[in-house]
């Protein structure tokens, strides 16, 4: 009776062991190369070259479940970059300038955080329940951050420049500083 299960077509062993098993093979027979080509001086070296290799990749495995700065990328937040306030304040000061700013830079950031926060803390999906969302938001901060509502598609101002007629163009006006600070307020208290 068979006490290892195999799967249709498949190995005994699962790949990771495979290859562990393929990689051990290899340095044995770097081993006896170098045993047979340099004698016992260049055999001590192969083995100590290959003990400190099996030592990093015992250390690389056992980190495995953790996040090792060394050796690991970061954690991806919200399927993005990693944050940082330099971003943000960034963010803010485009939509402080114009509204283009504000729908280009800071409003799907904020749209995100909001879909993350309705999702995590109730349960309600930003696109697919609109209705429920704009509820538990508040309909004066939720005009905002509606996925529905359409994107501004205009020119971008020009950024602080000493060019009078680019100041005079006919741009929507900034966002105010009180509905900045309102959907900022709503999505702690959220």
């Amino acid at each position: 009776m068979d006490v290892v299960r195999r799967e249709p077509g498949g190995h005994r062993f699962g790949p990771a062991v495979l290859a562990l098993l393929l990689l051990a093979g290899m340095a044995v027979a770097a081993e006896a190369l170098l045993a047979v080509a340099g004698g016992p001086g260049a055999a001590a070296v192969g083995a100590a070259a290959v003990v400190i290799i099996a030592l990093l990749v015992a250390r690389y495995v056992a980190g495995a479940e953790a996040i090792d700065g060394s050796y690991r990328r970061p954690l991806r937040l919200v399927q993005q970059r990693e944050p940082s306030m330099q971003g943000w304040a960034t963010a803010v000061e485009s939509a402080r300038e114009s509204a283009a700013g504000y729908e280009r830079v800071l409003r799907p950031r904020l749209e995100r955080l909001y879909a993350v926060r309705l999702a995590d803390r109730h349960g309600v999906s930003l696109y697919h329940e609109p209705e429920r969302a704009r509820a538990l938001v508040g309909a004066d901060v939720y005009a905002w951050i509606d996925p529905r509502r359409p994107v501004y598609s205009g020119p971008l101002p020009p950024r602080r420049t000493l060019d009078r007629r680019a100041q005079s163009a006919n741009y929507p006006p900034p966002v105010p500083d009180v509905v900045l600070r309102a959907l900022v307020q709503r999505l702690e208290t959220l």
